[in-house]
């Protein structure tokens, strides 16, 4: 996901591994000609460490300077157990900056504000498998991310990796205009049906669409209600299915790479 306040600086959530192909697709991220290394790329926001949203990290090596918003114990996952840091160093300068509860300004490269200020929302999560060193910190292993424009005062609620609808996090997603949640499985048996691996979507850390996010999200007023974070398994995928229909009820869009909304 990328957001930017004016079409000229951008920020990510998330880095997965197909983020070449990302860029590639959306000439927006791409650099521009004025020189002969840019990018308008000025930072990435991480939800967590698991390995389909940092991987894409390694990806912008070439930057002079890369800038990693993320929790302490998210940033000891990726610099730590992955070894981001040391290896990257050699190629760029890393910055790290720790996710704060509250509402923080998005800096471009240059220190200068670019209209949009964020914060972190913590919520129920484990460090992911490959974590040994950062599984002991304390603090948040994921967050959500609520985004605000000063200009047009919309707010953006990213939240890719919920496993419980907390109390903060339900006043987000009624206070914003704008909503990516969770959409990774559609019922809390979905996984173990298909593969006889006796895991829920629970246990995976997911709260499941159908008797979990499909509610909160159908009453929410926001312009843009969005299901992203979409495993292969689930059936919202398929436009026949009834679940996708009833997703399509409650006023949600099943997303899709490339899409694009304005707040």
């Amino acid at each position: 996901m990328a957001i930017s306040a004016d079409g000229r600086t951008w920020f990510l959530v998330n880095a997965s591994p197909d983020l070449r192909a990302q860029i590639e697709a959306f000439p927006a991220l791409q650099p521009s000609s004025d020189s002969l290394r840019n990018s308008p790329i000025a930072g990435v926001l991480l939800t967590n460490a698991d390995l389909d949203h940092v991987l894409g990290l390694y990806l912008l090596r070439e930057r002079n300077n890369l800038k990693v918003i993320a929790p302490n114990a998210v940033w000891a996952a990726v610099a730590g157990d992955l070894h981001l840091a040391e290896i990257l160093k050699p190629f760029c300068r890393i910055h790290w900056q720790e996710t704060a509860s509250s509402s923080q300004p998005l800096v471009g490269e240059d220190g200068k504000p670019t209209g949009l200020r964020f914060s972190a929302i913590p919520l129920m999560a484990k460090a992911p498998p490959f974590a040994v060193g950062a599984a002991t910190l304390q603090g948040p292993h994921s967050v959500a991310y609520q985004f605000f424009d000063e200009r047009t005062h919309r707010r953006l609620l990213v939240a890719p990796d919920v496993a419980v609808i907390t109390s903060e996090l339900r006043v987000a997603l009624n206070a914003a205009d704008g909503v990516l949640f969770d959409g990774t499985f559609w019922s809390d048996d979905e996984f173990s049906k298909l593969t006889g691996k006796p895991r829920t979507s629970k246990d995976m850390g997911h709260l499941p669409v159908l008797n979990g996010s499909l509610d909160a999200l159908g009453e929410c007023q926001a312009r843009h209600k969005i299901y992203l974070h979409i495993n292969n398994t689930n059936p919202i995928l398929d436009p026949e299915s009834p679940a996708h229909a009833a997703v399509a009820r409650a006023g949600i869009t099943v997303g899709e790479d490339g899409q694009e909304f304005v707040l």
